[in-house]
This record gives structure tokens, C-alpha cells and sequence, in this order.
């Protein structure tokens, strides 16, 4: 699915050049569950805004599904992002006086398709993220934290997109309710998406099946995850 050639990113301002990634190369194939981590300062960051399509590579290849989007206008990104890239960040970023169905259509809306269909898939995806049904008409300020995130991950796959991105999912969470959230992602991916999980927090990493290293701009190390945590509890009271 993923094949990251080369890349560099470079931020100039003014006469002083910043060397943010420096020739990082890897694959990620369907259906995998990656982490990417890092420390701050890392390019954890700018190599998830690349990934994401919300910024292209100074130099370097970044290609998705076949398709070369290193190259593409900032127009030609936003239908990448709307139609293959399901975000999913720290903050849920849902309107407090919505509900939960409405939250989940936003995309949607912008999508073009009609009110019924919308609910639809909007139900479908909230079932997906595991959000019980007697939540779907809760405005999202009456939710726990947990619950909002699950709103979040809902929003992101109501589009059914190639590539589910995770900034810090958990960030805002407490351990336990955090948990729960990654024991979402993990089945998600049991489902068949493809996840990457960006973070700091080597605990956090430890769900995915993969965990790649970046610091100072490079890859430190692309490895198999051996001491996976498996959470297998999908609650919904957190």
C-alpha cells in the first residue's frame, strides 16, 4: 500500500535550512498495523503529514495505492486525503453540540451524499469503532473520553478509507481508557484496515505489530513488534 522512497524534508526560513527528515525509506502493506515513533523533534510529525497528504517530501518518492503523491497540487491532495485517509487525532475535535451520528456523517456532508445514506454509514461506522447503539443520539459533551475518541475513529472510517491515521490517540486519555481505545484499533485491524499509529510512548507502540524508530530525521530501526500487548476487552463504559 505504502512505499516511502528516499525522503528528505527541508524547512527554509530565510537563510537558515532545516533538515526535518533525511533519506527515509520503508513499505507498509495492506492490512498491516504499524507504529511510528519518536521522541520530540524526532520528524514523527513531518513524516505523518506526509503520510497523511497534508505536506509533500522536499525530495524523495511518497506513493499510496499505486499513485505517486509526492508530486500532487494541494488540491489534488485534499481528494487524497477525503477519499483514501481516514485522521484520528489527540484531540477528538467533534462539535460538543452534535451528536454522535452527526459527528460521524461530517465527512459526508462534504462527500455530497444524501441525509438517509449518510445515517447509515454513520451508524455502520460508529458499530464499527465500538460505539453501542443507545449512544448514537448522545450530544458528544455527554460522552466520556473514551467514547469521544471512539466518535473520532467512527469519523475516520465513515469514508471507508485506505489508510486509518492515529496522531497520539491516546494522548488525552487516562492508561485504562487508552487501552480500551488502542483494543479498538487492534481489532480494526484484525478486520482487515491498514493503521499507522504515530507516538512518543514505547507502551503505546507496543499494540501495534510493527514499531518503526525515527530520530534526529532517520529511521533507528523497522522491526516486527515480539512483545505485543493484546487487549482483548471492548467495553463501552469508558
Amino acid at each position: 500500500m505504502i512505499e516511502c522512497q528516499n525522503i528528505y524534508k527541508t524547512y527554509v526560513n530565510g537563510d537558515v535550512e532545516t533538515k526535518v527528515l533525511k533519506d527515509v525509506s520503508f513499505t507498509i502493506k495492506d492490512g498491516e498495523f504499524v507504529a511510528i515513533m519518536g521522541p520530540s523533534g524526532s520528524g514523527k510529525s513531518t513524516m505523518m503529514h506526509i503520510l497523511g497528504a497534508l505536506d509533500t517530501p522536499s525530495k524523495g518518492k511518497y506513493i499510496l495505492d499505486g499513485q505517486d503523491v509526492s508530486t500532487l497540487t494541494d488540491d489534488e491532495l485534499a481528494v487524497i486525503r477525503r477519499q483514501k485517509i481516514g485522521f484520528v487525532f489527540q484531540s477528538f475535535n467533534l462539535l460538543p453540540r452534535a451528536t454522535v451520528l452527526r459527528n460521524v456523517a461530517l465527512p459526508l456532508v462534504y462527500a455530497g451524499i444524501d441525509n438517509m445514506e449518510r445515517e447509515e454509514l454513520a451508524k455502520k461506522a460508529s458499530l464499527q469503532a465500538g460505539l453501542d447503539e443507545s449512544r448514537f443520539y448522545h450530544l458528544s459533551n455527554q460522552l466520556s473520553g473514551g467514547q469521544m475518541q471512539r466518535v473520532a475513529i467512527a469519523r475516520a472510517l465513515v469514508n471507508n478509507p485506505t489508510l486509518l491515521l492515529a496522531d497520539e490517540p491516546t494522548g488525552n486519555l487516562d492508561t485504562k481508557t487508552g487501552d480500551i481505545v488502542l483494543g479498538t484499533f487492534q481489532r480494526l485491524n484484525d478486520q482487515g484496515h491498514t493503521i499507522i499509529l504515530i507516538t512518543h510512548e514505547p507502551y503505546v507502540a507496543r499494540h501495534a505489530d510493527r514499531i518503526i524508530q525515527i530520530r534526529d530525521g532517520q529511521i533507528l530501526s523497522d522491526e516486527e513488534n515480539k512483545d505485543k500487548k493484546i487487549f482483548n476487552s471492548d467495553s463501552d463504559e469508558n
